[in-house]
């Protein structure tokens, strides 16, 4: 099946199974299968999450199964992404989460980790926003990666798949990864309109997250930044132009980060 860059995943009848790859440790989203099967179970009935099927390993490499979901990748009306993902924010956490980063100077030291992986000089390192952002004292639990090649839609609902890596975090985290115009070119193929970004905002449910989101975008915009240029480095063109839209985000905030 396409979709996710990182695991191979087959569909057999009404089940579909993931082979986790044993590859190099990627600096911004896990790869962990306990952590989707935890996931996949804990959200048991909520809508929000495949159903479970099973779990193993074989020559050392992890696998899940879980139920078919008959419906297609997300591509329109954010406003239910925004109400999904406001849903999952008030969905009590459960244990075996790791704590996220949290707050602008978790996240600056994040971005400063991934550019210290990148092999070749870059322009990124000077681009450190200013100013700093608190974190929050309650996390919550967070998809960690909802991008649009990870959100189904299906009988007039949404479902999210690709469970690796969850965390008890900054609910803006995940708000800033779907809107993230790197995410959008590479699952979606385009970033979304000021009116569909909007759209966005104004459906989601807590407007303190929204305002946080704003204060922290700098940073979102900045991490992401690196971390195209980190997988560019891997050999992806793609990445490359998705890193050239996340700059010109960034720059829109602060002209200054040209």
């Amino acid at each position: 099946m396409a979709g996710g860059r990182s695991n191979h995943v087959w569909r057999a009848g009404q089940t579909v199974i993931k082979a986790y790859q044993r590859s190099s440790e990627n600096p911004l989203f896990a790869n962990d299968s306990m952590r989707e099967q935890t996931s996949l179970k804990a959200l048991a009935g909520t809508g929000m999450a495949p159903h479970f099927l099973a779990a193993g390993s074989v020559n050392g490499s992890d696998w899940l199964a879980y139920s078919h979901i008959e419906g297609a990748v997300w591509k329109k009306d954010t406003r239910h992404v925004a109400q999904l993902l406001g849903r999952l924010h008030d969905h009590i956490g459960f244990d075996g989460l790791p704590k996220g980063r949290n707050g602008s100077v978790e996240l600056a030291d994040q971005t400063l980790e991934i550019l210290e992986q990148c092999n070749t000089p870059n322009p990124l390192l000077g681009l450190a926003p200013m100013g700093q952002v608190a974190a929050i004292e309650n996390p919550v639990l967070i998809h960690g990666d909802p991008v649009p090649g990870n959100i189904v839609e299906h009988d007039g609902t949404l479902t999210l798949i690709d469970w690796q890596c969850p965390q008890l975090g900054d609910p803006a985290e995940d708000l800033a990864l779907f809107l993230s115009p790197a995410m959008q070119l590479l699952y979606r193929g385009k970033p979304l309109t000021q009116d569909e970004e909007n759209a966005f905002l104004n459906a989601y449910p807590d407007r303190a997250v929204v305002a946080r989101l704003q204060a922290l975008k700098p940073w979102f915009h900045w991490r992401m930044a690196a971390y195209c240029f980190w997988r560019s480095e891997q050999g992806s063109s793609r990445d490359h132009d998705a890193m050239v839209l996340e700059l010109a985000a960034l720059q829109s905030i602060n002209p200054s980060a040209a």
